[in-house]
């Protein structure tokens, strides 16, 4: 099925997973990448405390040696999780207290916001880390740098058991926290619908977040703190870009 030059006329796009962020980033100064559940939330709790964040694909042997490689530390899924370890789990990073560490490099894999990051860097796209906790500093950020320039927002997404793309609403509304802070007009339907989303949700986002599909999975697998993480709207400052392969604060405005 064709679908003719897509969101190409409006300067703010948004779409979903893999194939929607190669369709959002042709021309684009910053594709935003929002993962809430957890991989971008999980990354700014990492920056604040300190690290360099590696988005890798898949967690295999190859990730395992990069991380030797790279004197990096290599997050394990969370119910692989043992003694010591680090996880995906936002919270487990905040309760690891890193900056006391020596460690300050962390390679993340993720097969959602880490596998679609890595993918965007891959073709030259300057990618920003968004999720709940810094839409609001990042979409402050990119609206001061983009200027007239496309930008494109890519609702990360989870899978079925067959591997297709579930949409994921916590993210649907990530991006539209995101948009919401960027401004500006000349967004495409679809980014005017995650938006006007985003906005009708705002008021009780905290319970809807643990209401959702997503949210009630990990609260069921025990991680209700990962949940109580990414619904700290707006309270982290951190803009996370990835540059040279690592994802580190951008700084302030």
């Amino acid at each position: 099925m064709s679908i003719g030059d897509g969101q190409g006329g409006y300067r703010v796009r948004f779409d979903w997973g893999p194939l929607g962020a190669d369709a959002v980033s042709p021309g684009a100064a910053f594709v935003a990448v929002v993962d809430v559940l957890s991989f971008t939330t999980t990354l700014t709790v990492a920056i604040e405390q300190g690290l360099s964040v590696l988005p890798y694909r898949w967690r295999d042997d190859s990730a395992v040696d990069f991380a030797r490689r790279h004197g990096a530390a290599l997050a394990v899924f969370r119910s692989k999780t043992g003694p010591g370890q680090i996880t995906l789990s936002p919270a487990s990073i905040r309760d690891s207290n890193l900056r006391d560490s020596k460690i300050d490099r962390l390679v993340l894999p993720s097969p959602n916001g880490s596998a679609i990051s890595a993918r965007l860097a891959g073709d030259g796209i300057t990618v920003v880390g968004v999720s709940l906790r810094n839409a609001a500093a990042a979409g402050a950020w990119v609206r001061e740098r983009a200027g007239d320039r496309p930008v494109g927002v890519v609702a990360a997404g989870e899978h079925w058991p067959d591997g297709t793309l579930r949409p994921a609403v916590e993210d649907l509304w990530g991006a539209g926290a995101f948009l919401d802070a960027l401004g500006g007009s000349d967004l495409s339907p679809e980014a005017m619908t995650a938006l006007s989303a985003y906005r009708g949700v705002a008021p009780e986002v905290k319970d809807a977040l643990a209401a959702s599909v997503s949210g009630r999975e990990l609260r069921n697998m025990g991680f209700e703190g990962d949940v109580a993480v990414a619904a700290e709207v707006g309270e982290s400052k951190v803009v996370p870009v990835l540059a040279d392969g690592w994802f580190s604060d951008a700084g302030p405005l």
